[in-house]
């Protein structure tokens, strides 16, 4: 459980360094889009050859459909909650986050990882050591997420302070939504921990079209295709070198 934890909190420090680097750093849009086109790139990569192909190989082709189905209906139900509450524009570097509420920002941004953590959590339980593929996925992922949401919540007025305790807390729960999954799933039948994966699959895949891959290519422009390509394949390398 400890190990899963560490690892979830792993992938969600990642947050903070791209927060960090939004608040020190003032990118432009351009590279802003850039670094979301490739890190929208790397999780897609991630959830078809670490999450959905897992789980059709534990559960098969049902488990998959289902999960998928629930985990993108999940979200995007949740998401849909909060973008009518003012989360809608949590990832963007324009500063629209004004318009929002902050609670809507903080439990959207907790919506967005928490299927990214069990992730982590559950590629425990194959072979006891951790997917490597699936950390390096959200680490990389998380760095360019939090570099946009925190140039858009600095312009949006809120301070240094309140952003880095925003993506300190979603660290925190990242870890612990990794350790649940861990403790949860621990024993249970191959075809539920297929169904797990793909719940994560659908709803990670859902997010990516609806925040991240948008702002990729209005910030980035056409580029953002070729660079979101350039992300799927690392990602393909390194699960498949790991």
């Amino acid at each position: 459980m400890w190990e899963a934890a560490a690892w979830g909190f792993v992938g969600g420090a990642a947050l903070l360094v791209g927060a960090v680097l939004g608040l020190l750093w003032r990118p432009s849009g351009a590279v802003i889009g850039s670094v979301m086109a490739f890190g929208s790139g790397v999780l897609i990569s991630a959830v078809a050859f670490d999450l959905t192909a897992d789980a059709f190989d534990l559960g098969g082709a049902w488990p998959v459909v289902g999960g998928m189905a629930a985990g993108a209906l999940s979200f995007f139900v949740g998401d849909w909650i909060l973008n009518r509450r003012g989360g809608g524009d949590r990832k963007r570097s324009s500063g629209r986050q004004i318009e929002g509420q902050a609670s809507a920002i903080v439990l959207g941004s907790l919506l967005d990882g928490v299927p990214e953590s069990i992730a982590i959590g559950v590629s425990l339980l194959g072979g006891g050591t951790v997917g490597v593929a699936i950390v390096v996925a959200v680490f990389l992922s998380n760095v360019p997420e939090a570099l946009s949401a925190a140039t858009g919540l600095r312009r949006a007025g809120h301070s240094p302070r309140w952003i880095l305790g925003l993506w300190f807390a979603v660290a925190v729960v990242s870890a612990v939504a990794a350790a649940a999954g861990y403790v949860l799933l621990g024993g249970a039948p191959p075809e539920y921990v297929g169904v797990s994966q793909a719940f994560a699959a659908g709803a990670i895949l859902t997010m990516l079209a609806d925040t991240m891959m948008p702002e990729a290519y209005e910030e980035g422009g056409p580029l953002a295709g070729l660079l979101t390509c350039l992300g799927f394949a690392t990602a393909f390398l390194i699960s498949h070198l790991a």
